[in-house]
C-alpha cells in the first residue's frame, strides 16, 4: 500500500472516530438512587444525663442545752436513790410520779440534798446548815434515806417519805412555797399545808413558816399559787430551813394497790428543769 493510501485510511478511521464520540457519547458512572426507605434515620443525639443532686449535708448535732438557775450555775444532779453514803438504800427505779406539776418553790433556785446527812444534820459532817457544800449542785434524793417512817417504795420498807429541798439561800422566811398543781387544799397545820388535786393525788408541804400562810382548808388554789414562806418550824423544835415535799397516790406497790407515798425525785428534777429553761412559770 502507497504511503498517500495510508494517510487517506488513517484520515477515515480518526473522522469516524470523532463521529462515534459525539453520537454515543460514554455513559457516566452514576450510583443507583436511593431507597428512602432503606436509609436509616441518622440516630438522635442521646441526651445528657441529668446531673445528680448533691448530697446534702449533714445537719451539725446540737449538744443538749444544760439548763441554769437564776445565779447562772448549772444544773447537775445525781441519779436517783443515789444516797449519801451509809444512809439507807435507795430506790433507783424511779419513773416521774407526777410530769405534769410545777417545781413546789416560786424561784428557780433550789438545792435538794439531805437534812440529817448533811452540813448542819445531826448525822452530818459537821459545820453549820449554811455550809456552801448545801447550797451547791448536784442534787442527791433522799426519799428512802433510812428513817422509822413506813415507807412502802422503798427496799427497806422504812424511810423519808418525801424530799427535802433548800431554798435559794440559807435565810428563813423570805423564799415561798408554791402549789405544783390546781386542786384544793385539805389541810393546814402549825407548819404544814396539804393539797389534793382532782385527780386524788396529794402534795403535802412542811416546815412552812406558820405566819405567812396565805390557805385555809377547803381553799381552791391555782398551780403557782403562793402557799407560804419556807422555814425551819417543826413544831416547836427547829429543823433546818428547807421544805419537805411529798407526793402521794393511788399505786402497786407490788403486794396491791395502796395509797402510799412515791419516791419524788424524778418529779422534782423534771419541773426544775422546766423552770429555769422557761417552759414553766
Amino acid at each position: 500500500m502507497s504511503p498517500s493510501t495510508e494517510r487517506t485510511l488513517a484520515a477515515i478511521v480518526a473522522s469516524l472516530g470523532i463521529a462515534a464520540m459525539v453520537f454515543w457519547p460514554a455513559e457516566e458512572a452514576s450510583e443507583p438512587p436511593a431507597d428512602p426507605e432503606a436509609v436509616e434515620e441518622a440516630a438522635p443525639d442521646p441526651e445528657p444525663e441529668p446531673e445528680s443532686e448533691p448530697e446534702p449535708e449533714p445537719e451539725p448535732e446540737l449538744e443538749p442545752v444544760v439548763p441554769t438557775d437564776a445565779a447562772g450555775v448549772e444544773f447537775s444532779y445525781m441519779p436517783p436513790g443515789d444516797l449519801v453514803p451509809g444512809s439507807g438504800t435507795g430506790q433507783t427505779i424511779q419513773p416521774n410520779y407526777a410530769p405534769a406539776m410545777r417545781f413546789p418553790m416560786e424561784m428557780g433556785q433550789a438545792y435538794s440534798n439531805s437534812q440529817v446527812y448533811g452540813h448542819g444534820g445531826y448525822l452530818g459532817p459537821g459545820g453549820g446548815q449554811c455550809n456552801a457544800n448545801n447550797y451547791a449542785y448536784a442534787w442527791r434524793d433522799n426519799f428512802c434515806e433510812t428513817r422509822g417512817y413506813s415507807t412502802p417504795m422503798c427496799p427497806a420498807g422504812v424511810g423519808h417519805q418525801g424530799q427535802d429541798i433548800r431554798p435559794a439561800t440559807c435565810q428563813d422566811a423570805i423564799h415561798w412555797a408554791v402549789a405544783t398543781e390546781d386542786g384544793t387544799i385539805t389541810s393546814v397545820g402549825s407548819y404544814s399545808v396539804r393539797l389534793m388535786t382532782d385527780s386524788g393525788v396529794r402534795y403535802t408541804y412542811l416546815h412552812l413558816e406558820a405566819s405567812s400562810l396565805t390557805v385555809a382548808p377547803g381553799d381552791r388554789v391555782v398551780r403557782g399559787q403562793r402557799l407560804g414562806y419556807v422555814s425551819n418550824e417543826f413544831g416547836g423544835t427547829p429543823t433546818t430551813i428547807h421544805l419537805h415535799f411529798e407526793i402521794k397516790m393511788a399505786i402497786d406497790t407490788g403486794s396491791g394497790i395502796s395509797n402510799t407515798n412515791v419516791p419524788p425525785y424524778m418529779a422534782l428534777v423534771d419541773s426544775y428543769e422546766r423552770l429555769l429553761d422557761g417552759r414553766d412559770s
